[in-house]
């Protein structure tokens, strides 16, 4: 189902047409109320059609840009080179942290799946008179020949928990985009190599994107924020998702519920797009049989459990050249299936990464794997779950040496980052999703802690005494504190639930950066952009000002001071139009600079680069960059212009306070993007409660780095799904205290 596109609004031309208009009349009506014996009354006249006729040459270069920037194509090629480089780096970075190629991949065996019913017709599969897919994840350049040669470039990866579907998609992406430069060269002239870009389908809403292309240009300008730079021209990820340039590698049908399973098989087979999709076997089988049909012209592929003798042969190459004696009997063991839980774990590549994280990597002693716990799989991978988060810490020590990919930065406690994983596990249960986006923590906090009331009540009571104490005096300001604050320790939910739990809650991070290195002539450019509008709009302004404000009275009012705003409307109003075009014209002048430099500084650090990348870490800091600046370019102006009245009619403190007060709210409201904000208020009371780290991000970062949390994109996973099912279902605790996100 495809949508109606409209053609955006442009709003600027009838606003340039308007401001020349505004300009011409303005002049016109001061030309008829001057005395042309007046020769000062002249030389004002002069100075406004001299101001007047700028302004309308920088309506018109203005409108010029802006009209050559919106019609600016996008350039598709190039937005898909750059687009490689960054998913290159991405998952090249993801790859070495999940330990992909070290020592060598876990050899698991790919072959098609014997269930006819759940895969196309074999001849819109693939060309061949036999046709056949089959591969090793140890050997991935057979597995992406293989895949280039279907018809279609259609595959699904099935199997069970733990079978290593992910981590295939994700070596079939960096394979494809290690050999995309030569497929470029061997195609056909004008056909498309795309990119594959690997995208979770719990972030696909199909209700509201019922077409693929449509969530498809949002994600990718979401989780790709170099995709709008200006140099790439308008709709670049747009222009990629219709194009055919992305081959999306979507991840976890299975972690979505089953009616918008349903909904994607139907989506995909009207999309004539190349894919990737992974998913567990059972809710793979039962999703087609819902549908009513296959996914048209996709080849379905199994794993092959991991023969005891390759398993053995991978933890030999794990262990030290002279291991233990007890590893040697467990290897014997593992060989000759002596062990038959340990054999059955051991068959899967989640097994076989949990033997060498809990008892490779901190040298511990295998002994358990084949004593009582060895004869049952289930009990020995429960108890390798349970074991993993100290096992994981004691191997990998804190450094602070960037080089250091795989070691946190800070020393973690074993129990208190269970626990804090656990809380995050109950609030983003597996049943709805296995995303753990940071701007949605607030969404996991409904109530109000006590701690958080009194901060909301410190705050509050302390910002009002001091705006009452500074005008009436001390004993007023106490006094109103204490009101404050005592109404807040009860009325503190009301004002939780209109900040962290209303409209902001549901806002995405926005982007800004102060990085300057290669970024000084973009700054030059936006501060040029936006000098023509400033002063279009300034002199506009003091002119209507001064022209409004009354009749013309003595030129000895041209003498008064009159630089800042305030003093221009008082002259304008009390002297005339002589003295109001005067006064008006340098408080326009000086409005329209200051409007021009917040508005560059702001357009220019939210302007991403070709090289703008996004993890959950960056866009966090890239979300604070941006209220920070607002709260800065906006709230100074708002404070001054507030304070300044204030202070000359009740003192500087009490201007001080209430220009500080006004200028850091209106900084805070303004904006689309609040997610930063919301989440350190959140933060801040779970922490108070003990839930969460004060330094939640620098916590999640330390996770990712150990092996517990994986990343794609901005978004934060558990490792395996295996550890999220099992932190989950443990905690009773803390599940009565956990509110869980609704991703519906």
């Amino acid at each position: 189902m495809s949508r109606v596109r409209r053609r955006p609004i442009r709003w600027w031309k009838p606003a340039a047409l308007l401001a020349i208009a505004a300009l011409a009349a303005t002049v016109g009506t001061v030309w008829r109320a001057l005395n042309p014996d007046d020769d000062v009354n002249v030389a004002d006249l002069a100075s406004a059609t001299i101001t007047a006729a700028m302004a309308m040459a920088a309506v018109v270069t203005w409108l010029k840009r802006r009209n050559t920037a919106a019609n600016r194509p996008a350039d598709a090629t190039r937005a898909a080179d750059v687009l490689a480089d960054l998913v290159r780096q991405q998952w090249q970075d993801e790859a070495r942290n999940r330990l992909l190629d070290d020592p060598e991949p876990i050899p698991v065996r790919w072959q098609l799946t014997a269930n006819e019913a759940v895969m196309s017709t074999p001849r819109l599969i693939s060309t061949a008179t036999e046709f056949t897919f089959a591969g090793r994840s140890d050997d991935i350049a057979t597995l992406a020949r293989n895949f280039r040669a279907l018809a279609r470039r259609r595959l699904v990866i099935t199997g069970g928990a733990g079978m290593g579907k992910t981590t295939l998609a994700v070596q079939l992406l960096l394979q494809l985009l290690a050999t995309r430069a030569a497929d470029r060269t061997s195609v056909r002239e004008g056909e498309i190599v795309p990119v594959p870009v690997l995208l979770p389908l719990s972030a696909w809403d199909t209700t509201t994107y019922p077409r693929l292309q449509d969530w498809l240009a949002v994600r990718l300008a979401q989780d790709y924020p170099a995709l709008t730079a200006p140099e790439l021209g308008v709709g670049a990820a747009a222009a990629l998702a219709e194009g055919g340039h992305i081959l999306p590698v979507l991840d976890g049908l299975d972690e979505i519920p089953e009616s918008a399973r349903v909904q994607v098989i139907a989506a995909l087979n009207e999309s004539s797009d190349q894919f990737i999709l992974t998913s567990r076997r059972a809710e793979f089988t039962a999703a087609v049989k819902a549908a009513g049909r296959s996914l048209t012209a996709a080849a379905v592929i199994v794993p092959k459990p991991v023969s005891s003798q390759a398993a053995a042969d991978y933890l030999t190459d794990c262990l030290p050249a002279a291991p233990s004696d007890t590893w040697r009997q467990t290897l014997v063991a593992l060989r000759s299936g002596a062990v038959p839980g340990l054999t059955r774990l051991a068959a899967t590549p989640l097994g076989l990464w949990l033997i060498r994280s809990v008892y490779v990597a901190p040298g511990a002693d295998p002994a358990p794997l084949i004593g009582p716990l060895g004869s049952d799989a289930d009990a020995l991978r429960a108890h390798l779950l349970d074991r993993l988060i100290p096992a994981l810490i004691q191997a990998r020590p804190p450094s602070t040496n960037p080089a250091d990919h795989f070691r946190p930065r800070h020393r973690l406690d074993p129990a208190t980052t269970r626990s804090r994983l656990t809380y995050l596990a109950h609030a983003f249960p597996p049943a709805s999703t296995r995303d753990i986006p940071w701007w949605h923590i607030a969404k996991t906090a409904p109530d109000i802690g006590p701690g958080m009331r009194v901060v909301i009540g410190l705050v509050l009571g302390l910002a009002f005494g001091l705006m009452m104490g500074s005008v009436g005096g001390l004993e007023l300001g106490l006094m109103i504190a204490f009101m404050i604050g005592s109404v807040m320790l009860v009325g503190a939910p009301t004002v939780w639930e209109w900040i962290v739990l209303g409209d902001w809650v549901d806002e995405v991070p926005g982007y800004a950066s102060f990085r300057l290195r290669g970024r000084v002539l973009p700054l030059l450019r936006a501060i040029r952009g936006k000098l023509m509008f400033g002063l279009c709009t300034g002199p506009l302004v003091g002119l209507l000002v001064a022209t409004g404000s009354g009749p013309a009275t003595p030129v000895t009012h041209l003498s008064k001071p009159g630089a800042g705003l305030s003093a221009g409307l008082s002259a304008g109003l009390s002297a005339g139009l002589s003295a109001g075009l005067s006064a008006g014209l340098s408080a326009g002048f000086a409005a329209g600079l200051a409007l021009m430099l917040a508005s560059a500084l702001l357009k220019w650090a939210e302007q991403p680069t070709v090289t703008s990348t996004t993890t959950p870490l960056s866009s966090w800091r890239a979300d604070r960059a941006l209220t920070l600046l607002r709260m800065v370019v906006f709230g100074l102006p708002v404070g001054l212009i507030l304070g300044l009245p204030v202070a000359l009619v009740f003192g500087p403190d009490a201007g001080l306070i209430l220009g500080l007060a006004s200028g850091l709210g209106t900084g805070l409201k303004m904006g689309n993007h609040h997610a930063w904000l919301v989440c350190t208020l959140t933060v801040t009371n779970l922490a108070l409660e003990r839930r969460l780290p004060w330094r939640l991000m620098d916590f999640l970062d330390d996770a990712h780095r150990l092996g517990l949390l994986r990343a794609s994109g901005p978004v934060y996973q558990f490792r395996h799904a295996a550890l999220h099912d099992h932190l989950a279902a443990n905690g009773e605790g803390i599940a009565r205290h956990t509110r869980q996100v609704d991703v519906s």
